[in-house]
C-alpha cells in the first residue's frame, strides 16, 4: 500500500504595510499576520503590529538583508511565516528576493498601496508618465540617467538627508531650476510635505520615511552638456585622456552591439568607459563589465559612470584575456583595445553563447589584418567608418578627416548553422570589398 503524499509546503505570507500600520491593513492581511507563528520584518515595521493581535515570534532582518533570506527561511521552514514589506512587496521590495529564493508559487502576497501610488495621488501625476528611481541601498548618482527637461521623477529615498543629496546632484548636473517636493509619512496621520528648488534648497533633514518628487528643469546656461536618450553622447560629457571612442563611431558601435533589456556586455579595453556606460543607459536593467589595464583610466571610468547615471557599471582593472577569468557570461562583447594580445579574440569568442554578439573596432593595419582573417572564418559584417569635421581653413572652411575605424561585427551561430571556413570566405568577400573601399 502506497504512503500518502507529503502535505504541500505552507506558503509564506508577504504582507505590504503602509505608514498607517495595522489600521491601514485589509482583513485578509490582518488575518495572515494574526495567524503567523513567525513574523519577519524591519524593526520599524514590527513595532507597527499590536502584540495582542499578532502573537507570533518576531524576527528582525539582519544587515545585510539579502544573504539572510535563505538562512531565515530554512530556520523556520514548516511554520506559518509572515514577512512584512513596505507598501507593495513586489515593487522594489522583499517580494523579489523571496520569489527568487522560494519560487513564486511558495508565496501568498498581500500588497498595500505603494509610496509611488500615494505620491502620484497627492501630486496629480499619472503613474504611467512618472519615472521612478530608487536610491535605497543604491547610489544617488543613479538619478542622473533620468534627468531630462520636462520629465517628472519620483525618487524612493532611504533617509532624511537624501533630499539634500538629490538637490546637490541636480545642481551639479545642470538641473538647478528643478522643483523638488518631499512627501513624508505618506498614508499616515503624520503625513507632511515641503518643497523648494534645487538651486536654493536649504531645508534641514526631515522625516526618514520620504519620497522626493522632481519636476526636471534644465538650466540653459549650465556648463554640463545636454544629454540625449540615445547612444552618441557629446564627447565632452566624458572625462578622458584621449582614449575615447568618439561619438559618431560610438553610436555606430552601440547600434552593432544591439543592447536589449537585461543583457550583459563585456567592454574590453575600456579607455574612458563610454561604450559600457552608453550600453547601460539604454535600459535600467542592462549591465556591463568594463576591463581596463591602466589603473588611472579605470578610476576615470568609475567617475564617468557615476556622472552619467550608471554607477552600477563594474570596472575590472587588469589586462585581457587574463582579467576575463571568472566574469559572468556575456550576451555581447566589445573590444576597443588590445586586439593583438595573444588569445584575446579567442577568449571573447569562446565566452559568448550562440546568438551572442561580438563587435571589434581598430585603427591599425595590423589589427585590421586580424579582423579580415576572422571575417573570412566567421562571416559577419566588416565596415570602415570614416568621419570628417568642418574646420576653419584660413578664411574658409574645409574638412578634417578623423582616423578611419575598421569595425567587425558578428553574431555567434548555433553549432548546426555555423558556416565552414570555405563557405564563409566565398559568401562574404564581395560584401567586404563593397563596404571597405
Amino acid at each position: 500500500m502506497s504512503s500518502a503524499p507529503p502535505p504541500p509546503p505552507v506558503p509564506v505570507s508577504v504582507v505590504g504595510l503602509g505608514a498607517d500600520g495595522w489600521d491601514g491593513l485589509t482583513a485578509p492581511a490582518r488575518a495572515a499576520l494574526a495567524g503567523a507563528e513567525v513574523l519577519i520584518g524591519g524593526p520599524r515595521q514590527l513595532e507597527l503590529l499590536p502584540r495582542d493581535a499578532c502573537g507570533g515570534a518576531r524576527v528582525a532582518w539582519p544587515s545585510p538583508l539579502r544573504p539572510a533570506v535563505p538562512k531565515l527561511m530554512a530556520e523556520h521552514a514548516g511554520r506559518r511565516i509572515a514577512v512584512l514589506a513596505s507598501g507593495d512587496p513586489m515593487f522594489y521590495g522583499i517580494g523579489r528576493a523571496l520569489s527568487e529564493e522560494l519560487g513564486p508559487g511558495a508565496l501568498h502576497v498581500l500588497p498595500h498601496p505603494s509610496s509611488v501610488s500615494y505620491a502620484c495621488a497627492r501630486l496629480g501625476w499619472p503613474v504611467e508618465d512618472t519615472e521612478v528611481v530608487t536610491v535605497v541601498g543604491r547610489p544617488v548618482a543613479r538619478l542622473s540617467a533620468a534627468l531630462y527637461e520636462g520629465r517628472r521623477v519620483l525618487v524612493l529615498s532611504p533617509g532624511a538627508v537624501t533630499p539634500n543629496e538629490i538637490a546637490a546632484l541636480l545642481r551639479e548636473r545642470g538641473f538647478g531650476p528643478s522643483r523638488m517636493r518631499v512627501l513624508e509619512q505618506l498614508g499616515s496621520e503624520h503625513e507632511d510635505a515641503y518643497e523648494g528648488f534645487a538651486h536654493s534648497w536649504e531645508h534641514p533633514p526631515g522625516d526618514r520615511l520620504n519620497v522626493v518628487a522632481v519636476d526636471c528643469r534644465r538650466d540653459p546656461a549650465a556648463p554640463a552638456p545636454r544629454l540625449g536618450a540615445t547612444p552618441g553622447l557629446p564627447d565632452r560629457a566624458y572625462e578622458h585622456d584621449g582614449q575615447l571612442t568618439k561619438r559618431h563611431v560610438r553610436a555606430a558601435t552601440l547600434c552593432a552591439l544591439a543592447p536589449a533589456p537585461g543583457e550583459l556586455l563585456w567592454d574590453i579595453g575600456g579607455g574612458s568607459g563610454s561604450i559600457g556606460i552608453e550600453w547601460m543607459r539604454t535600459h535600467p536593467s542592462c549591465r556591463a563589465v568594463t576591463v581596463e589595464r591602466v589603473a588611472e583610466r579605470a578610476a576615470r571610468i568609475t567617475r564617468n559612470a557615476a556622472a552619467l547615471g550608471v554607477p552600477g557599471l563594474r570596472v575590472v582593472t587588469g589586462a585581457a584575456p587574463g582579467a576575463l577569468a571568472g566574469l559572468p557570461a556575456p550576451d555581447a562583447v566589445f573590444i576597443g583595445g588590445g586586439l593583438t594580445a595573444p588569445g584575446l579574440l579567442d577568449a571573447a569568442w569562446e565566452a559568448l553563447a550562440p546568438g551572442g554578439r561580438l563587435v571589434v573596432n581598430t585603427v591599425t593595419l595590423e589589427s585590421e589584418a586580424v579582423l579580415t582573417d576572422r571575417y573570412r572564418r566567421h562571416g559577419g559584417e566588416l565596415v570602415k567608418l570614416a568621419v570628417a569635421h568642418a574646420v576653419p581653413v584660413g578664411g574658409f572652411t574645409g574638412w578634417r578627416q578623423a582616423m578611419p575605424v575598421t569595425q567587425w561585427s558578428v553574431t555567434k551561430p548555433h553549432p548546426e548553422t555555423a558556416p565552414t571556413a570555405t563557405t564563409a570566405t566565398t559568401a562574404v568577400l564581395p560584401e567586404m570589398v563593397d563596404q571597405t573601399i
